[in-house]
């Protein structure tokens, strides 16, 4: 008897640190998502509105793709796409949900629900905009352990605008300028969660209005007119917040460990963001509309200071993640596996169509050449990106 139990209690003592050993392999998964970005924002970008000292730090210590993508022009639909891999025209969720009907359906597994599988603690901290407020639709339901923020946009609609957990609320400390929330519920829930590897949406309102902003920062843009100043702000404000969780993160000796990635909802809506010259803006799948800022670092795994022209989609950031994570999943995803090209271990993918549609809007690029259809009457247009 003793000569069996002695093989059980050694299984039993092992196991646990066979698991601790796989957890640390496993690099934390962090995403820095903005709002109504424009693709020419960040200095790194060439953006001269506001300052983005930290978005630009983040740039040089990894990979910044020029013509990166999200897959919808408008915020829920991109928030779709980077919770499923899948295309939003999958699930029939390709415009902002205005009513009951319109939400991420249950059916769909999301990032956080794939990486809570895989041994995560999962948190999301901002907007949401994946459907109503019925609980089963929430963050708290759909993967996240941890979860604060607006169910939707600042100021829209009737009743709680904020949710915590399961719980609807009706207001957050601080709100209605949440990116320093958010940054303080950002880094507690990185602090809180050392143990394990975890994942954290970090999903700002900004720079979506309304657009208000402390005094702090609207003082140092006074000598812009006062649509452009609160504008500025709130882009200084994020990215003031993004410095703060990074230095949280360097603090408890994270970094190493945690895969970042940066990029935009969709593109920039055209009264204020700074577009670099791309034609359209947010609400269309011209370029303005859909290509945003894009970055990837992981330090000493994604070599720093490279600049990539491949075209990506944030269809790319679910597949990639489960990668890092040793993690596989059986579900069809039309986004692909970035790491081989994150860590230099090539410099193309392999070919592939990106597709784009909203409402009677449609566009799809092969290569340097995008078709689109861009209205009801107008005719199909054939560009050369190349040469744009």
């Amino acid at each position: 008897m003793k000569l069996f139990l002695l093989p059980l209690l050694l299984i039993s003592v092992i196991s646990p640190l066979y698991a601790t050993a796989a957890d640390a392999t496993k690099p934390n998964i962090l995403i820095f998502y903005l709002d109504d970005m424009g693709w020419a924002q960040p200095g790194a970008y060439g953006g001269k509105m506001a300052p983005t000292p930290n978005m630009d730090a983040l740039a040089a210590s990894g990979v910044r793709f020029t013509q990166g993508y999200s897959s919808g022009c408008v915020c829920s639909p991109g928030r779709v796409g980077l919770m499923t891999g899948r295309y939003q025209a999958r699930t029939g969720h390709d415009a902002n949900p205005t009513k009951a009907g319109r939400e991420l359906l249950l059916s769909e597994t999301t990032l956080a629900q794939h990486l809570k599988s895989a041994g995560y603690s999962t948190g999301i901290v901002g907007k949401w905009h994946l459907g109503d407020t019925s609980a089963e639709f929430l963050p708290a339901a759909r993967g996240f352990d941890y979860s604060v923020g607006t169910v939707g946009n600042l100021g829209e609609g009737k009743g709680p605008s904020f949710y915590r957990g399961k719980d609807l609320i009706n207001e957050l400390p601080g709100e209605p300028i949440t990116s320093p929330v958010y940054a303080r519920e950002s880094a507690g829930f990185i602090e809180a969660n050392q143990g394990k590897p975890w994942f954290l949406l970090m999903s700002f309102n900004a720079v979506h209005s309304p657009h208000v902003a402390s005094e702090k920062w609207l003082e140092k843009f006074k000598h812009l007119s006062k649509h452009d100043a609160a504008y500025a702000a709130l882009a200084a404000e994020a990215d003031e917040a993004i410095g703060t969780v990074m230095a949280r993160l360097r603090a408890l000796k994270q970094e190493e460990k945690t895969l970042i990635f940066l990029l935009s909802d969709n593109g920039g809506a055209y009264q204020n963001a700074e577009m670099g010259g791309l034609r359209g803006h947010k609400w269309f799948v011209w370029e303005g509309g859909i290509r945003v800022s894009w970055l990837a670092a992981w330090k000493g795994h994604i070599p720093a200071g490279r600049v990539s022209n491949e075209p990506v989609i944030q269809l790319d950031i679910l597949p990639t993640a489960l990668a890092a994570a040793g993690a596989t999943t059986s579900i069809p995803l039309d986004g692909v596996n970035l790491l081989p090209l994150l860590e230099g271990k090539t410099d193309k993918l392999a070919p592939r169509e990106l597709y784009f549609r909203f409402g009677v809007q449609q566009a799809v690029r092969q290569g340097d050449w995008k078709l689109v259809k861009a209205g009801k009457d107008m005719q199909p247009m054939l560009v050369n990106l190349g040469r744009v």
